[in-house]
């Protein structure tokens, strides 16, 4: 990954070599202290390392403090159009603020924030995007990945003419490609860390798919420090679809793999339910391994021979591998219950 300078956003370290963190937002009324609570609890235990609340007014605002004392992972006050309501957030124990420099304000608006900024000792993001470019950049280069980049940059120079240094970036389009050679562009031209993300990505399906093919690109060509998968849905969904993207890219080699057949006409038994129920049952466990749920046992033990565990079917029976060595025949009816507790044993024995 390109070296980029070190952020502390509360006790989470981003960027200066550190590993890719993984991020997230709320989609309570963040003045509904108990409902965002506990949607940030549910996603600091799925795994989340930084999470996002929006600002919307100083109710919102104002609820930060309260929010802040009954979690674990640092906060981010994400802040449009108002200058008052960002510098509220961080007097109410904001670990960093995101603003939006198309719709901040001025300088003098800017000024006002940085200050604050400084005063509290936190890191802000600046998150320029497509519906956000400032006119004279628009005028001068079209919804363009320049655009996106001079936007995000002269936010920043203002931001460092008034003593801040503890930035991140990030330039966001729904446009796969733009948003790929954005930040390819930005990468260029600073070292501070880049905040990873397709925005707008959509549903649950087209949303991955997107975010996979952007963020994983970015990631493989050794670009960014944070990503957020942004998805239309449950935000815990994000952080697992994010988990699998640095996995995906050889990022992160403290998770359980689950390998497993897309299944044919010679499979007899209820592999694909099984392989559902083996991933999540899985995904708590922080350490290496990899677990096969294969069809049939015509192919599926020699295909999954590096599996430290593995279970493959046949006529109204299941064979239990390890390294592609069969060692235990049970019923299929029997096969679900027998092949968690041989999982348990795996992972808990160790």
């Amino acid at each position: 990954m390109k070296q980029t300078k070190r952020v502390l956003v509360g006790g989470v370290a981003v960027g200066g070599g550190e590993r890719i963190k993984i991020q997230s937002m709320t989609t309570t009324k963040t003045a509904d202290v108990e409902k965002t609570v506990a949607q940030i609890t549910a996603l600091e235990n799925a795994g989340c390392e930084i999470v996002r609340v929006a600002v919307a007014d100083e109710a919102d605002a104002l609820a930060i403090k309260a929010v802040v004392s009954k979690i674990r992972t640092p906060l981010v006050a994400d802040i449009h159009f108002s200058p008052k309501l960002a510098v509220m957030a961080i007097e109410n124990g904001a670990n960093k603020v995101r603003i939006n420099p198309g719709n901040i304000g001025g300088e003098q608006e800017i000024k006002y924030v940085a200050d604050c900024i400084k005063a509290h000792g936190i890191p802000v993001r600046v998150g320029s995007n497509t519906g956000s470019i400032e006119k004279t950049f628009l005028e001068k280069y079209g919804r363009s990945e320049r655009a996106l980049v001079e936007s995000a940059l002269y936010n920043v120079g203002i931001l460092e003419k008034f003593g801040v240094r503890d930035i991140v970036i990030s330039v966001k389009a729904s446009d796969v490609p733009l948003t790929v050679r954005a930040y390819t562009l930005l990468s260029e031209q600073t070292d501070y860390p880049l905040h990873l993300g397709v925005t707008e990505a959509g549903t649950i399906e087209a949303g991955i798919v997107k975010s996979a093919v952007g963020i994983g690109s970015l990631l493989l060509n050794g670009i960014g420090d944070t990503i957020r998968v942004s998805l239309t849905d449950d935000p815990v969904r994000e952080v697992y679809a994010a988990q699998n993207i640095l996995r995906a890219c050889g990022m992160d080699e403290e998770f359980v793999e689950v390998v497993s057949c897309p299944t044919c006409g010679r499979c007899t038994w209820e592999s694909m339910t099984l392989a559902n129920k083996v991933t999540e049952f899985v995904r708590p466990y922080k350490k290496r391994a990899k677990i096969a749920v294969m069809g049939c046992v015509v192919n599926g033990p020699g295909e999954a021979k590096d599996a430290d565990l593995g279970i493959a079917g046949g006529n109204g029976f299941c064979m239990l591998f390890k390294k592609g060595e069969v060692y235990k025949k049970v019923t299929a009816k029997d096969a679900e219950e027998e092949f968690l507790k041989e999982i348990r044993l795996l992972l808990d024995g160790e």
